[in-house]
């Protein structure tokens, strides 16, 4: 290593133990001037236990970060990246609008940039070498704040899928009416993601509980295309096989269409116009 190599390295080292001396002191600037104004969010909390966190949270950034001065990037990378999953699925930073996040990286780069000039002053640091750590402030954090938002996108698209499938599942409960009869009411548009749901729901819920004659009501259903009338038949035979009766009732015109243009054929299957006349035509619920 020359010697110029070598002092390049050890300024990057002071620089290095620099942040970490100033971390505390850059978590309290940044905390002091943030804009706890915004209208939701982790920034404008006011509980003890969340301002704490959301300091701890910032503290550590700046240990993380401050290792790109003396590792190697793709140490440095793998280290942060916990960072970066940790805040990404952080129900407080979720809860947050990520343009404010964002407009928080940046102020947390400008105090790097502040720093690096009280850090130059002390050492007498020649402007190149300044530029060249101003360069790779630059550079870190753009790719911080992107890998940050693809973590983020991830994980929201992930909760809101899990938000879906429990929607999904609660918006079709199979509902006992007696000790081995119960009820599916289906309401709203079928597509065909939860037709697929209603379809390993149903079958599951109805091992569990015992059932053995399921009424599926369609009365509430205003929209279903071939494929959701497709499912339906499919439910319809999957619960046979595991000893469930199943009764059709409210069937619309159009659905009813739409399965005779499938060639789905309704001659193993109960069928009634109304739910009420459904359960009256069933003689076992009544003789219990």
């Amino acid at each position: 290593m020359s010697k110029r190599g070598g002092i390049w390295l050890q300024r990057n080292e002071q620089l290095y133990q620099f942040f970490i001396n100033n971390a505390s002191r850059l978590t309290e600037n940044w905390y002091e001037n943030l804009d706890k104004s915004d209208p939701k969010g982790v920034y404008s909390s006011e509980d003890p236990e969340v301002i704490k966190t959301l300091k701890q949270q910032n503290n550590e950034f700046h240990h993380y970060l401050a290792k790109v001065f003396v590792e190697e990037p793709s140490h440095f990378f793998y280290e942060f990246q916990k960072w970066i999953l940790e805040i990404a699925s952080d129900e407080e930073h979720l809860n947050t609008p990520i343009h404010y996040i964002i407009r928080e990286f940046i102020r947390t780069r400008e105090q790097y940039f502040e720093l690096i000039q009280e850090f130059a002053a002390e050492s007498s640091s020649d402007e190149e070498r300044i530029n060249k750590w101003n360069r790779l402030i630059v550079e870190i954090f753009d790719i911080i704040i992107l890998r940050y938002t693809e973590e983020y996108h991830s994980y929201s698209r992930k909760q809101l899928a899990a938000q879906q499938e429990m929607i999904n599942e609660l918006s079709s409960p199979v509902i006992l009416l007696s000790k081995n009869r119960a009820l599916l009411p289906l309401v709203g548009d079928i597509d065909t993601a939860r037709a697929a749901s209603i379809l390993e729901n149903t079958i599951r819920q109805c091992a569990e509980k015992k059932v053995a004659h399921l009424f599926i009501d369609l009365s509430g259903v205003v929209i279903i295309d071939t494929m959701v009338a497709h499912q339906i038949f499919q439910l319809i035979n999957g619960l046979s096989l595991i000893g469930v009766h199943a009764t059709l009732s409210g069937i619309r015109p159009e659905i009813a269409t739409t399965a005779i243009q499938l060639g789905l054929s309704f001659d193993q299957i109960s069928i009634s116009s109304t739910l009420s006349k459904a359960i009256a035509q069933d003689k076992e619920f009544f003789s219990e």
